[in-house]
């Protein structure tokens, strides 16, 4: 792994009102920003489904920007909408995207602009913008505008919205891929709510709080939800969150728990357990995942992850020193 001395943090200008690295409120609490692009590509008039006439911006660290490169891969989707990687570090400007003073290896400069910051992005779409620059970015490159922000969205565009072109090139199987079944949406977004509020998020909540009387509360939300995950898993034969097939919601928990052992555990103080150790089920499904569909090992960049929160995040982490452990990343099957 290249430690952080490859790194170099260019100041650049930022229009924006939001303090980028100020995470929680007064009263201690996380509060995420809500998506604030919000169209759907094939039913929103102004985007119809053509290949290679949308772009992906996404962070290797980043866990909901992860929901989407996992969605491109196992929907086959390569041929018809490449992506762009910004730097892992994150400073008090936003994203950035790597340069020839600034390398970071597996990211990749801004493909269609040359941009050196995602916030120009959010400026080309509304010059008036004044959120976080998140990822993802789902971008509609004919308009030069951002089609979607929220990543939960995203995965359902690419879930349906280019079928017709993939059963066209032939590509049945992707096609017939769904992640998101009629049969199992009730139980997927059920589950999708309770896991998102209290494990995707609630790593964050806990991580980010401001106050010890926070930190407390969020952080036993997150190990009594790994409980009741833990427990449904247990069931003889329960492959998958939901359901007896891969779901979305297999997906969204993923992103988190590749993320759980390496980088939550310490940095965001959720250490009244780990995965591995205590968590048998959760960390079979895991590793399942992880080494039986390279659609999804495929998309976990560990250096990219291990290095954004603890060098991006100097009020939780102020000398930024990574942890060498655990070791490996993930055990094998």
């Amino acid at each position: 792994m290249e430690l952080f001395s490859r790194s170099c943090f260019r100041q650049v200008r930022n229009m924006s009102k939001i303090d980028i690295q100020k995470f929680h409120n007064a009263k201690g609490e996380f509060k995420r920003q809500d998506s604030s692009f919000r169209s759907v590509i094939g039913k929103d008039p102004k985007f119809p489904v053509e290949p290679d006439r949308y772009h992906l911006y996404v962070s290797y660290a980043c866990p909901w920007a992860n929901r989407t490169l996992i969605a491109r891969k196992l929907k086959g989707l390569e041929d018809y909408l490449d992506y762009s990687v910004v730097h892992w570090h994150m400073d008090s400007k936003g994203w950035r995207f790597p340069s020839n003073d600034d390398p970071c290896e597996g990211a990749t400069p801004d493909k269609l602009y040359g941009y050196k910051r995602l916030s120009e992005l959010y400026y080309r779409a509304n010059p008036n913008y004044e959120g976080r620059f998140t990822v993802p970015v789902l971008w509609d490159k004919k308009q030069h505008t951002i089609v979607n922000n929220e990543s939960s969205e995203i995965i359902r565009i690419f879930n349906t919205a280019f079928n017709e072109l993939l059963e066209k090139d032939g590509k049945h199987e992707q096609a017939k891929l769904d992640l998101y079944p009629e049969s199992l949406q009730a139980q997927i977004d059920q589950t999708n709510d309770w896991i998102y509020n209290n494990i995707n998020n609630g790593v964050y909540k806990a991580g980010f709080a401001g106050k010890q009387e926070v930190y407390e509360e969020e952080v036993k939300k997150v190990f009594a939800h790994l409980d009741k995950v833990e427990d449904e898993l247990s069931n003889d034969g329960q492959e998958f969150i939901v359901g007896d097939q891969l779901t979305e919601a297999d997906i969204r928990l993923f992103v988190t728990i590749i993320r759980f052992d390496p980088v939550y555990v310490q940095h965001f103080k959720c250490n009244i357990g780990m995965i591995r150790f205590d968590y048998p089920n959760i960390h079979k499904w895991l590793r399942r995942l992880y080494w039986n569909y390279p659609e999804l090992k495929d998309t976990v960049h560990f250096d990219h992850i291990k290095f954004h929160y603890t060098k991006s995040h100097p009020q939780i982490n102020p000398l930024g020193i990574t942890p060498v452990g655990p070791l490996p990343n993930i055990l094998p099957l």
